[in-house]
């Protein structure tokens, strides 16, 4: 997409704009100045919907980014960059956000692999506790927050070592009873996606989804390779390589834990953050996985004998000894 504004452009007489940093399908991502407070760099998130939407469709996903960004504007972590203004010129939204120096995982992740060599574990277990930290405060919001698109290049390490989950593009506000309207149109990058997070209204998402795309993550930055998406691995099973086959020098405990994670229906997943990580670094067992695919497919299973086989079987062979008893007498 291109760029909607220009270099030294001034937003609302107060952002002026330095450069386009990010783009992605629905808008934009610059880098501004705030002339308010001298020095101050922020992050501005476009949104532009779909004009082609009907009025009322339009209207009311609008009013759901203003709703949704009221509440971004409120949190308060560490680990994720502060929304501290928001606002709309004609036709686009605008989230403001602190600006976030330093590299991405993905950048990171990449250097490793031109390197021939994997991102320590200890390195990538460190960024995960810190992203599971702020995950668990945004499903602890009242209506809980759902981010619906962690991936390696929506985390940064800033230079002094911590890292912050960015982008709230994707963000989803659970409010009870209500059906969501998708405000940026998209499920999210495909490889880090959960089956249910597919379709129109995302009724069906919920902190679940993030745990998927967590562990998603994780298997990426800990072999270099992406995971295969969710629905050719719905097809077939095996098109996902277990993680240890990539990179031998992983802990049987982090994967079973990010394939746990990685489960295809929610429920086979970890109930909540603190239990993947409680998994992850080895605090609890990780539960077998059931054979059984849970969207509705049992896996094939081949009975040689039926029941009322095995029965008879076992009365002929009581018989047979009985014969054999009596004419041994």
């Amino acid at each position: 997409m291109s760029p909607s504004l220009s270099n030294g452009e001034t937003l609302r007489e107060r952002y002026i704009v330095r450069e386009q940093v990010g783009r992605g399908g629905t808008g934009n991502i610059y880098l501004a100045e705030d002339m308010r407070l001298q020095g101050r760099l922020c992050a501005l998130k476009e949104v532009e919907h779909n004009q082609s939407l009907p009025n009322e469709v339009l209207a009311q996903a609008r009013e759901q980014f203003f709703r949704e960004a009221s509440v971004l504007a409120r949190l308060d972590h560490p680990n994720l960059p502060k929304v501290s203004d928001f606002f709309s010129v004609e036709t686009r939204d605008y989230l403001v956000m602190d600006y976030v120096p330093g590299k991405d995982l993905r950048q990171l992740m990449q250097d490793a692999r031109r390197n021939d060599s994997f991102l320590p574990e200890k390195d990538v277990l460190n960024w995960a506790g810190q992203i599971a930290d702020a995950l668990d405060y945004l499903h602890h919001q009242d209506p809980p927050i759902i981010h619906r698109d962690i991936k390696p290049s929506n985390i940064k390490l800033t230079p002094s070592g911590l890292v912050k989950l960015v982008d709230f593009g994707l963000v989803k506000i659970m409010a009870p009873g209500e059906v969501t309207i998708t405000v940026i149109q998209g499920q999210g990058t495909a490889l880090y996606t959960p089956l249910e997070q597919y379709g129109g209204d995302d009724t069906h998402t919920d902190p679940r989804a993030d745990i998927f795309s967590f562990g998603a993550t994780l298997y990426h930055l800990l072999t270099n390779e992406p995971p295969a998406e969710a629905r050719k691995r719905f097809l077939n099973s095996r098109n996902l390589t277990p993680p240890i086959d990539i990179n031998p020098r992983l802990s049987p405990a982090v994967e079973k834990a990010v394939l746990w994670a990685m489960s295809l229906h929610p429920d086979d997943r970890p109930a909540d953050v603190k239990t993947f990580c409680n998994a992850l670094f080895g605090k609890q067992e990780t539960p077998i996985p059931s054979p059984a695919n849970r969207f509705g497919f049992e896996t094939p299973r081949i009975d040689v004998f039926t029941q009322e086989q095995i029965a008879g079987y076992i009365a002929f062979g009581l018989f047979l000894i009985g014969l054999i008893v009596t004419v041994a007498r």
